[in-house]
C-alpha cells in the first residue's frame, strides 16, 4: 500500500484528502506545519508528499528543498506562473491549483507514483514511435523526427500515459517550463504542428483529441 504524506494546516482540506485517498487504497499520514513535516520525514519515508505552500512556521517553499528522493506535488492557491516554474525546477514533480478537482489530483498522484516506479529504461515506445528520454531523440521506424522542446514535452507526456487521456490542464502545467506563456489556444497549435510532423513521415495519425478533456495517443 502506497503511503502519502499530506502537509497542510487546513484541517478541512486535509480531512477531505485523507478520506478520498484512503478510499482509493492509500495509507495517509498528516503534518500541519513545515516543522512537523520535517520531523515526520526524519522518521519515515512516504511514497509521495502533497505539500501546501502556506504553512505556519516553515513555508512550503522552505520545506520543498529539504525533501529528497520523494515525489512532491504542490497544492496552492497561488496562480503566478513564475512561482510554479520555480517550484517545478526546485524539485516538485507537479503543481495543482486550489481549488482542485479530486479526480484530477488522483490522476496526478497516479502519474507521479508511476514515474517513480518505472524501470530506468530511457526509451518510450508506442506503435512505431520511439522517444529516448535521455537523448531527446524521436524516431518513427528508422526516421528521425525533429521536434521543438514544447512538441517533445507534449509527446513525452502522451507516451508516458499511452493508455489514458491526458487532460489539457496537465499538459499545460507540464510544458509550462518550456513555454511559460502557453495557453489553451497555443497548446492547440503545438498539437497541430506535432501531428503534422508525425504524419508527414508515416502518413498515420498518432494523436486523438478527446473533446472537452484533452488528448491521447490513437489506438488502432
Amino acid at each position: 500500500m502506497k503511503q502519502v504524506l499530506i502537509i497542510d494546516d487546513d484541517v478541512n482540506i486535509g480531512n477531505m484528502l485523507e478520506e478520498v485517498l484512503t478510499k482509493n487504497g492509500y495509507k495517509v499520514s498528516r503534518a500541519y506545519s513545515g516543522t512537523e513535516a520535517l520531523l515526520s520525514l526524519s522518521t519515515f519515508k512516504p511514497d509521495l508528499v502533497l505539500l501546501d505552500l502556506m504553512l505556519p512556521g516553515l513555508s512550503g517553499e522552505e520545506v520543498l528543498p529539504k525533501i529528497q528522493g520523494i515525489p512532491v506535488i504542490i497544492m496552492s492557491a497561488k496562480l503566478d506562473i513564475d512561482n510554479k516554474v520555480d517550484l517545478l525546477l526546485g524539485g516538485a514533480v507537479d503543481y495543482v491549483t486550489k481549488p482542485f478537482e479530486v479526480k484530477e489530483l488522483l490522476a496526478r498522484i497516479t502519474v507521479a507514483l508511476r514515474n517513480v516506479s518505472t524501470p530506468k529504461n530511457t526509451v518510450l515506445a508506442f506503435d512505431d514511435l520511439r522517444l529516448d528520454t535521455m537523448t531527446h531523440d524521436v524516431f518513427i521506424g528508422d526516421n528521425e523526427v525533429k521536434l521543438t522542446r514544447t512538441e517533445y514535452a507534449i509527446l513525452k507526456l502522451l507516451m508516458q500515459n499511452s493508455n489514458q487521456v491526458v487532460t489539457k490542464s496537465l499538459l499545460l502545467d507540464s510544458i509550462s517550463i518550456d513555454t511559460p506563456d502557453c495557453t489553451e489556444n497555443s497548446l492547440k497549435i503545438h498539437i497541430f504542428n506535432l501531428r503534422k510532423k508525425l504524419s508527414e513521415i508515416s502518413d498515420k495519425e498518432y494523436i486523438d483529441a478527446v473533446w472537452g478533456i484533452g488528448f491521447k495517443l490513437k489506438t488502432k
